[in-house]
């Protein structure tokens, strides 16, 4: 193997706290501490420049890319001719800056990132396909989600296209990496290929660091009283996310002795709109008190021109005295990794990746299954008024994410795919 390798790794986007961004970087700095060298391409960046091939067409909310997917999904098993060529042509465009990323910063190994996995942008899937194809380029694909899990993708005009290229079937200098045996095993049986999984990941160790002064008035800023209970939903407001159990438990554990304040971090975007009105209808029929707070967390800390403050993720988690994470689907699971990262009480919707690859390695949290039972109630509002009990199951789950979910996991894991690669 090369001392040094040109990685390029390629998806529709690489901005924002969306999953694929911060699993990106997390994979980034691993091969950075390595002595690698990493570059970009995408439709959306905020990497760093001299290092990007910013590309607008192929961000999957770009107006062109827009229209032609409505065309793909939900609408129809036939395609017509013409939605055939547009396809193709969006393709032969994407294959030229394709062709010229690699050739830019002579590239000798890409990693694709979610690009094969789920069909956001078809053709570029198909781009990406044909220039491995003709080219060789050795290749990690990174698979987050893939078509079969989303109901969406399910009624489709191109089954051809999601044959071809959503994954690809290479074998040859090609390595196909999941984030759960799930996925592992749906993978291998709908399409016969093999893979390897990578869990996602944190940087276990390297702690937390202390709440400084720009996050020591969080609660102030909300007006969280320093009494109240601050129950944190780490997640987006989508329909999947199940925040209403949230709501739920907040509303059976409050009382007059006992106030509590659920804060849901981030915004519903288009996807879950109607959802979002749900949850504050259902908030007020509860009589809970519900803080939206979206507008106020940003990926850098800053102060606007009216004088508020924006906040970073990582600011908030320090002042959570309970997180809840009641999701019904999930491809993994960072927020429940961020929780146990900042040594906070849990409880958990079993969903199916929580029992097949996280449960059973032992973790201590509240978990449910489906519903907020009044036995679910008693034992948050046991782990909330037991702080040594806390203590104990904080320190228990941090230990096994140290071994199992840490970038000295993540290193290793991504050396052996090089060395199978490149060679030793």
């Amino acid at each position: 193997m090369s001392s040094s390798l040109r990685i390029g790794f390629i998806s529709t986007r690489f901005h924002g706290t969306d999953g694929v961004s911060l699993e990106t970087a997390k994979w980034a700095q691993i091969f950075e501490e390595m002595g690698h060298t990493c570059y970009y391409f995408a439709g959306k960046l905020d990497t760093p420049e001299d290092r990007s091939y910013l590309f607008e067409e192929a961000f999957f909310d770009h107006p062109d890319v827009l229209d032609l997917q409505k065309h793909l999904f939900g609408v129809s098993y036939t395609r017509t001719r013409e939605i055939t060529s547009r396809i193709q042509l969006q393709k032969e465009f994407l294959k030229d800056h394709l062709y010229a990323f690699i050739e830019k910063f002579k590239l000798n190994l890409i990693i694709p990132q979610n690009i094969f996995a789920i069909p956001m942008h078809v053709p570029l899937g198909m781009a990406l396909t044909e220039v491995i194809a003709e080219t060789r380029v050795p290749t990690i694909a990174h698979h987050h989600d893939f078509v079969w899990e989303r109901e969406r993708f399910i009624k489709n005009a191109v089954p051809d296209y999601l044959e071809m290229a959503f994954p690809p079937p290479f074998a040859v200098n090609f390595e196909h990496v999941v984030i759960n045996s799930t996925a592992q095993a749906e993978l291998a049986r709908r399409r016969g290929i093999p893979s390897t999984l990578i869990p996602n990941v944190l940087d276990f160790q390297t702690p937390p660091e202390p709440v400084d002064g720009h996050a020591r008035d969080f609660r102030e800023e909300f007006e969280i009283r320093p009494d109240e209970i601050l129950v944190l939903q780490p997640t987006r407001v989508v329909t999947r996310k199940g925040i209403e159990h949230a709501i739920e438990l907040v509303h059976q554990l409050q009382s007059p002795q006992r106030k509590v304040c659920l804060v849901v971090s981030h915004d519903a975007g288009d996807e879950g709109l109607e959802y979002y009105q749900l949850l504050k209808e259902r908030a007020r029929e509860a009589q809970i008190r519900m803080l939206f707070i979206s507008e106020r967390i940003a990926e850098d800390r800053h102060v606007d021109d009216y004088g508020r403050k924006s906040y970073t993720l990582w600011d908030f988690y320090p002042h959570a005295d309970f997180v809840t994470y009641p999701s019904k689907y999930e491809g993994f699971g960072n927020a429940f990794l961020e929780a146990v990262y900042f040594r906070k009480p849990v409880l958990v919707n079993r969903y199916s990746i929580y029992t097949r690859d996280i449960e059973p390695l032992g973790f201590k949290v509240i978990a449910m299954d489906g519903i907020v039972t009044h036995s679910v109630v008693k034992s948050v509002g046991d782990i909330l008024g037991n702080p040594d009990q806390s203590r104990e199951w904080a320190d228990h789950n941090y230990e096994l994410c140290l071994k199992h979910f840490s970038y000295d996991v993540l290193r290793s894991k991504l050396r052996r795919r090089l060395a199978a690669l490149f060679g030793e």
